[in-house]
């Protein structure tokens, strides 16, 4: 395996609210190496863009709080650097693309405007030199007319270019590590499937490593190595991407698969998508013992009482369930 770019370990994130107080993460660990992709798997709620907005120490605080945990990168733990040695990082070193643009990018700056922006933060240019760049990169994502593009603003491009401008600023200071959180959200498939092939070929390119976020697992498929995958703040499996889609180990994998339509596949017209029975429980009121047991078709008595430990079948494998592998 390559070199570990970051190294997460015990990472618990607390938050404070009028409705009380709660564990959002709860001591996930995972390590991403030099030029992969790893992607974090989950229902919407399970601690996936929690876990990624501490990385770059973007949640606000209060309300939340990190209560546990180290990060490593560069052999710096992230959680101990101040709010000006963070700052050199954002943009520079760690990017991230954010799940809606419509709602990143800020609607009364042009394109151009905002693209600069960390040009001029983390590198020494002038506004002319950085505004070349600027198209450069809109060139390098594959929007047409580049020089035209920095002189519009975000209301003016559609959901697909606003996503590749997305993807350009986060290129811009060519980071070590690229969080892509739910990138092609309400896009069409086939814009989909551009800009996850343009994101795999800029990766290729400059050889980052990626953090994807996703509940999609035709994502996953295309552009990730490793899988995480998470439920009710926890880390329940990981394991490279064919083996873990493969052959999972955790029922809440085994259900993520089964529920995925396939083209092709024999099912009656009519019939039912197999289905996760339940949904993902409140932050405030999370289960005893594994938290997935109140809707596990595997669940014993002993899942409900207590919190299964983690097992490793093999260096590449990791699951936290009381069940032995091959048993789903």
């Amino acid at each position: 395996m390559s070199q570990i770019e970051l190294d997460v370990r015990n990472l618990k994130v607390f938050f404070s609210t009028p409705q009380g107080n709660f564990l959002a993460v709860n001591g996930i660990n995972f390590q991403l190496h030099r030029g992969e992709t790893l992607a974090l798997v989950g229902e919407s709620g399970c601690g996936k863009t929690v876990s990624a907005l501490s990385i770059l120490r973007l949640l606000p605080e209060p309300p939340a709080k990190i209560t546990s945990g180290e990060i490593i990168f560069a052999g710096r733990n992230l959680l101990s650097l101040n709010a000006k040695q963070m700052r050199e990082i954002r943009g520079k070193e760690i990017a991230m693309i954010f799940q809606d643009p419509m709602t990143s990018l800020n609607p009364v700056l042009t394109v151009g405007q905002q693209v600069i922006e960390t040009l001029l933060r983390h590198k020494s240019l002038n506004k002319k030199e950085a505004l070349k760049i600027s198209a450069q990169l809109l060139g390098k994502v594959e929007l047409p007319s580049p020089e035209e593009k920095l002189k519009q603003f975000p209301h003016q491009l559609s959901g697909g270019m606003r996503q590749r401008v997305m993807i350009a600023m986060a290129l811009a200071c060519e980071p070590k590590i690229l969080i892509a959180d739910e990138p092609t959200t309400a896009l069409d498939v086939l814009i989909q499937a551009q800009i996850l092939e343009l994101l795999e070929n800029l990766k290729n390119e400059t050889g980052m490593s990626m953090l994807l976020i996703t509940h999609d697992l035709g994502v996953v498929t295309e552009i990730a190595e490793r899988v995480m995958v998470m439920y009710a703040g926890e880390g329940l499996e990981t394991g490279s991407t064919k083996d873990l889609l493969d052959s999972p180990h955790h029922p809440y994998t085994k259900g993520l698969i089964s529920s995925r339509p396939h083209l092709g596949s024999t099912r009656e017209k009519g019939q039912r998508l197999t289905e996760i029975s339940g949904s993902v429980p409140s932050p405030h009121q999370r289960p005893t013992g594994c938290a997935f047991h109140p809707r596990c078709d595997w669940s014993t008595e002993q899942c409900k009482t207590q919190k299964p430990l983690l097992q490793t079948p093999n260096q590449n494998r990791q699951f936290s369930c009381h069940l032995q592998p091959g048993s789903i």
